[in-house]
């Protein structure tokens, strides 16, 4: 069988401090119900400098300038070992800062929501013309007066765009009156396309078919765009692919709290497998509400806010093209309704299962990507290390079936996961983070495999307890494979023909008596 391929991957973060401030849920809820509190006067002053941000060894391996392995031989705190001499950009995409972001929202914005400050955006509008993707499109970096940008925010609603605390512009609402269009949303939707456009471009640039051969898009963030007649309508994958120029592909947004891309990557498959599409994008941007989500923890203990990146990732899924790791569309995990949310339930459906129903066992999978958060991020709030938890699941499971020996599962953390190196961005942790340094890894004879492991928790959404989560298995690509059924050798094709001149003869010789 000709499975799908994943062709390529980009990863981009974006550095947005102030956005931590005045965007971040925590710190808004914090403002309207503790305006005065120690956290907020203590805030800006937890805050890294991008230099910093940039040299995060994490934020180096989610970019694709080291790899998860040398991650994982640098010694923690990572923050105390940063790396010299560091690059925002990347092999997968790029780290950007926040004032150029400001600019690419801009660049974004088709209805004149984003006003920048006139001296702001001719600053802004320089930088990003010598950006190596965003010159083409840096004249669209246009201002207006600091009186209307003032004016927007005290008078009219709009959101403020700052740096270091000074107001440089602003995000309008939409609508008077339309709660779904007021600025804190508009904002929040031109975070997450913005933030994609820039992780597709990464992903187009030097790619190696017509981007036009882009036929969908599929959008798997955590935002819902849309009005008050239809809340979630969509679609900002459209929205993504116009500003990154995919004359020729329609799409879709796809929703599934953490586990969405994971769904999104399997629905990208099936879409190109079956033929319907030959190229499918699956792209997400990033989320405002969680910049400083786990701040107040991080403060508490001596630390910098973390949570300071934007995430964003872009893979193109696409037809067997017999080299690009193929994604096993016969090997998928699925959390039914009916499994039950128990950590083993969970892991038999995602993992067990589809892996027995192959005839594979759990040691058979050289490397799995489950929630890939950065540990330094989520210990200091209680949630301890989720990616090396979730080894020991899996390892404690092939124990418990048979397939790996007690004494072997320390081991089995290291040789069969990798340490988190991805924001906690809610659903950019989850599964996708593997796909970049995979495919580098499987062309060069690294690994075999790995599988990618998406989860979810339903229950935030107030209409179910029901846990989530979907996985799939990605391999080294054996090659294109002929279809025996449609193979028919040259002298069937003589016989064919010579038949058919035959009874074409015969019909003539009928015709004329």
């Amino acid at each position: 069988m000709n499975f799908p391929v994943v062709k390529k991957a980009s990863y981009i973060l974006v550095n947005t401090p102030d956005m931590v401030i005045h965007n971040g849920t925590t710190q808004t809820l914090e403002r309207q119900t503790n305006p005065d509190s120690e956290y907020l006067q203590n805030l800006k002053n937890g805050l890294r400098p991008f230099n910093e941000v940039v040299a995060y060894p994490p934020n180096q391996a989610y970019v694709g300038n080291i790899t998860p392995e040398q991650l994982s031989e640098i010694a923690r705190p990572w923050l105390n070992n940063t790396i010299e001499g560091a690059n925002r950009f990347g092999k997968f995409g790029e780290i950007m800062p926040q004032d150029e972001f400001y600019g690419l929202m801009k660049i974004s914005d088709v209805f004149d929501l984003v006003v920048l400050e006139e001296g702001f955006a001719n600053e802004i509008r320089e930088k990003l013309s010598v950006h190596p993707l965003l010159k083409a499109k840096a004249e669209k970096v246009i201002g207006d007066s600091f009186e209307k940008v003032e004016d927007l925010v005290s008078n009219v609603g709009a959101e403020g765009l700052y740096i270091d605390g000074k107001l440089v512009g602003c995000v309008r609402r939409a609508h008077e009156f339309d709660p779904n269009l007021s600025a804190h949303y508009m904002l929040e939707n031109l975070v997450v396309k913005a933030s994609a456009v820039i992780a597709g471009m990464h992903l187009v640039d030097g790619l190696d078919i017509d981007i036009n051969e882009i036929e969908y898009v599929i959008e798997c963030s955590e935002e819902a765009i849309g009005d008050m007649n239809q809340r979630g309508g969509g679609n900002v994958a459209k929205s993504i692919g116009e500003v990154i120029g995919l004359s020729g592909a329609t799409g879709i947004d796809m929703r599934g709290f953490c586990a969405g891309p994971s769904h999104a990557l399997i629905n990208a498959s099936a879409l190109v497998q079956s033929g319907i599409y030959k190229n499918v994008l699956v792209i997400a941007g990033g989320a405002t509400a969680k910049l400083g989500m786990n701040g107040k923890d991080h403060l508490k203990k001596g630390l910098p806010i973390m949570e300071d990146c934007l995430g964003g990732f872009a893979v193109l899924v696409s037809q067997n093209d017999g080299v690009s790791p193929v994604l096993r569309t016969d090997i998928i995990g699925r959390h039914t309704i009916g499994h039950g949310a128990s950590p083993q339930a969970v892991l038999e459906a995602l993992v067990l299962d589809p892996l027995t129903k192959a005839g594979l066992k759990i040691t058979d999978v050289d490397k799995f990507a489950p929630e890939m958060q950065t540990p330094e991020i989520t210990e200091p709030a209680g949630a301890g290390d989720v990616p090396t938890q979730n080894y020991k699941m899996i390892g404690a499971l092939a124990v418990k079936k048979g397939q790996l020996d007690r004494k072997e599962l320390p081991n089995f953390i290291k040789e069969h996961g990798y340490p988190g190196f991805a924001p906690t961005q809610g659903h950019i942790p989850s599964g996708v983070p593997i796909i970049g340094h995979g495919i580098e890894h499987i062309k060069s004879g690294v690994l075999n495999n790995f599988m990618v492991i998406g989860k979810g928790s339903l229950f935030l959404g107030r209409m179910t307890n029901l846990f989530d989560g979907v996985s799939i298995l990605v391999e080294k690509n054996s090659g294109l494979q002929e279809n025996a059924e449609n193979t028919v050798s040259k002298e069937e094709v003589k016989m064919m023909v010579a038949d058919a001149m035959k009874e074409f003869a015969d019909y003539l010789l009928s015709e004329s008596k």
